[in-house]
């Protein structure tokens, strides 16, 4: 099958490649409440977090469309960014004492690896780390979605500065050092998501047509698919563990669960092409959860760390969505582009 065509107008890229520098991490870590505003917006921190997840981001943008590969590709290679953020940089998936663990430090862990930790932390970055923000700037900069943003010496020097962020974080974000055997599994499977985004084929250009469009469901069903599939996604991995369920039945309903949010998108898909405000109605509903949330870190009193603002930060997530709602086409103006679902 013939790859998509690649513009080579790297030059173009430096304002999408900024702005999905920052709004990586500003999804992954500052909406979620990982990082709050006072931790955020510390200079050294942003440019840390901007070096992880930004970069991270824009060579995953890069990779697939010099490789002329589709969503499922950025997704794979989304999952191997998690792996190599939380298991080589963080070592959360191996550290017990991680500040963020909860319940989740005893509940499945097993042979050094807090497993329902690693499983959820890799689906959570594929999606909101990587292909959220990537999905959002290509909304932002429509006419530069399928190009490179990044010219020879950029597709050089990105790598540099991201693993150099990678092995700063390695030695000095935490003491703890993992157990060997599970930290070379870790990057086994890095390698393995990497060949297998690669080795995908190569998706064809969706159809245009108004006719199709009008097959597929109204808006708010995709808003709807995001916003129930992420609330049940948190709460299999965070509400399951307190019901003392055991292990392997929680994490085979994660997977059950991404399996059966994937058929339902596949099955959209299939029913016709989808537009901008299809994409970003699913992205939308995805974030709402977050941005629901958002006011309610702020109100928590057991937090230990500062909380204030986050109010603020869901507030403008919400302006951005909606601001980028009317900036996009009309639903029944499909894009000639594969869904999220390929």
């Amino acid at each position: 099958m013939e790859s998509l065509p690649v513009k080579n107008t790297a030059h173009k890229g430096f304002w999408p490649a900024l702005t999905l520098f920052f709004l990586a991490p500003a999804i992954g870590e500052l909406l979620s409440g990982s990082a709050p505003p006072a931790e955020f917006f510390n200079p050294f921190g942003l440019l840390l977090l901007g070096l992880l997840y930004g970069g991270g981001a824009i060579l995953i943008h890069e990779l697939r469309v010099r490789w002329g590969k589709g969503w499922r590709t950025v997704f794979m290679l989304g999952a191997a960014y998690g792996i190599i953020e939380e298991g080589l940089m963080c070592k959360s998936f191996f550290d017990p004492n991680w500040m963020d663990l909860g319940i989740l430090g005893t509940y499945g862990r097993w042979a050094g690896v807090n497993w329902v930790w690693s499983l959820e932390l890799t689906i959570y970055h594929a999606i909101f780390s990587i292909s959220i923000p990537i999905l959002l700037v290509e909304l932002l900069f429509p006419a530069q979605r399928d190009e490179r943003w990044l010219g020879r010496r950029g597709m050089i020097v990105m790598p540099i500065l991201f693993a150099a962020d990678v092995i700063f974080g390695f030695l000095f974000l935490t003491p703890y050092r993992p157990p060997v055997l599970p930290f070379l599994l870790a990057c086994v499977v890095i390698a393995l998501l990497i060949l297998w985004a690669k080795r995908l084929p190569s998706p064809e250009p969706a159809a245009g047509g108004n006719s199709l469009a009008k097959k597929l469901p109204r808006l708010r069903w995709f808003t709807l698919v995001g916003l129930v599939a992420t609330l049940a996604f948190f709460f299999f991995n965070w509400g399951l563990p307190n019901l003392n369920l055991p292990v392997p039945v929680t994490m085979l309903l994660v997977i059950v669960l991404a399996g059966l949010v994937w058929l339902v998108l596949r099955h959209m898909s299939r029913r016709g092409a989808w537009g901008d405000k299809h994409h970003l109605a699913l992205a939308a509903g995805a974030l709402g959860f977050l941005i629901i949330l958002a006011p309610l870190q702020e109100l928590d009193k057991t937090r230990l760390d500062n909380t204030s603002g986050m109010a603020l930060v869901g507030l403008a997530f919400l302006l951005l969505l909606a601001w980028l709602w009317r900036q996009t086409g009309r639903p029944s103006r499909p894009i000639n582009q594969p869904t999220l679902a390929t």
